[in-house]
This record gives structure tokens, sequence and C-alpha cells, in this order.
């Protein structure tokens, strides 16, 4: 049974007698997710946090290994999903996650730093033209330890991305902060039962899609709560996270 909230009980009657036409109707989310392998099918968080949708929302991982900020748009991947925009906007208000930056910092992708953050400044900049709501997101930790330290080796793309919301005023979800907490705080043999093959501390196997995922949940949880409703919670997880508890 669901609890009423006070502002129901109270506003109840007057609700009664509203006309039909004054009935306030809510857009359930729709998440669109654009990425590289660590957001896509098959090795990313994307899908773990797609299963958490509940109450109608609906999402779409379109992430596509080895893309940049750049070979995305090129390949056609952003178009498709700039169309799944177009095509949703009636029904659902429309999120789209944007999370790159492992293959844009490689110096075989021709793209710099500054491009990167151009780059995501500008997906996000149609993302709004669009009518929906864009979520620029710092990479997922690479999961590679020194001495019992976890390699900072994304810190420049995730202060490019930083950057990138700041300057034109959308989200900043800081799953790179986020997911090297949890993963220092495990350890490099805990960290290493999240690997999709044997050494391979980028994209991550089924339980790793989970348990990150989660790690998203929560992030865009945080930031806009009444999204909770569409959302399910997983407290146990969800708190192990906070604590640094291996899941």
């Amino acid at each position: 049974m669901k609890s009423e909230s006070l502002w129901t009980l109270f506003a109840a009657p007057f609700l009664a007698v509203a006309a039909p036409s004054e009935k306030r109707t809510v857009k359930p989310p729709a998440f669109f997710l654009a990425g590289d392998s660590t957001t896509a099918i098959g090795g990313g968080w994307g899908d773990g946090f797609l299963a958490s949708l509940r109450n109608g929302a609906i999402g779409v991982n379109q992430g596509h290994n080895g893309t940049t900020t750049a070979s995305f748009v090129s390949l056609g991947d952003w178009q498709t999903v700039m169309q799944l925009v177009k095509d949703n906007t009636a029904k659902y208000s429309c999120y789209v996650t944007i999370q790159f930056g492992h293959n844009d910092q490689k110096a075989t992708s021709n793209v710099t730093i500054s491009q990167y953050q151009t780059n995501l400044q500008n997906l996000a900049h149609q993302v709004k033209s669009a009518g929906a709501t864009p979520i620029i997101l710092t990479s997922l930790t690479r999961r590679k330890f020194t001495n019992g330290t976890l390699n900072d080796d994304l810190a420049d793309v995730a202060a490019a991305a930083k950057q990138a919301a700041a300057a034109v005023d959308v989200a900043l979800l800081n799953l790179n902060a986020a997911s090297r907490k949890y993963v220092q705080a495990i350890g490099p043999e805990k960290a290493d039962t999240y690997n999709l093959l044997e050494g391979d501390r980028t994209h991550l196997n089924e339980h790793g899609i989970a348990v990150f995922g989660r790690m998203v949940a929560d992030l865009i949880v945080d930031w806009r709560r009444p999204l909770r409703s569409y959302i399910a919670p997983d407290p146990e997880v969800s708190r192990k996270l906070d604590r640094g508890i291996y899941v």
C-alpha cells in the first residue's frame, strides 16, 4: 500500500472538484546513454543502470566500443541518440548521459584535451536544443594499481568534463571520483573480480556491470531526487558502495 503525503491528504477535497482539464500529468523519464565501451552493452555500466528503471521509465544503451567524442558523431551514433530524443520527447522527459574519455585521451585518437572539452560542450548544447536534459559524467575509473594505490590515469579527461559541464551549465556526475574512491577502498584483488577478461581492468563482467550501474543510479538520484520514483533502490548495495565495502 502506498502512503499518502500530507499534501495529498490536505489537498484532496480541492482536487476532487477540479475540472478534468486541470489534471496534472507527469511524463516518465527516458534515459539515452551515449558513451564508449565503459558505458556500452557487454562491458560497461549502462545496462546495469537501465536494469533499475521502473514505473514506466525507459532507456536505451547507445554506447559504442572504441569511440571518442569525435568518432561517436562521425560514425552516426550521435545521430541515433538525437533521433531517440526527437521520437520520445512528447511522451517522456528525456535525459542523455554523455561519458567519454578513455579513448579520447589516447595519442592515436587525434583528439586533444581542449577538443574533448569542446566536443562535450557541443553535445550537451545539442541535447538542450532538442528539449532534453544532458548529463555529463566523468570517466569510470580503470582498476589498475601501483604498489597498492589506484592509478589516477583519467585525471585530465575528468577535469575537462567538469569544465565542459560548468561552461554550458549542465549536470555533472563525478563517476570518476565515486568509482575511484570505491575501487581504492576494496583494493586490487577484489577489484579484479569485476574484470571482463583476465587482466582487463577497464571493462566489466556481469557482476561489475550491476555494481557500477548501481553507482550511476545512485549518482542520478542524488542529483535529482524526484527520479527516485523511476529508479528502483538497492539500499544494501548503495550502503556498501558509499562505505567502500566490497559488493
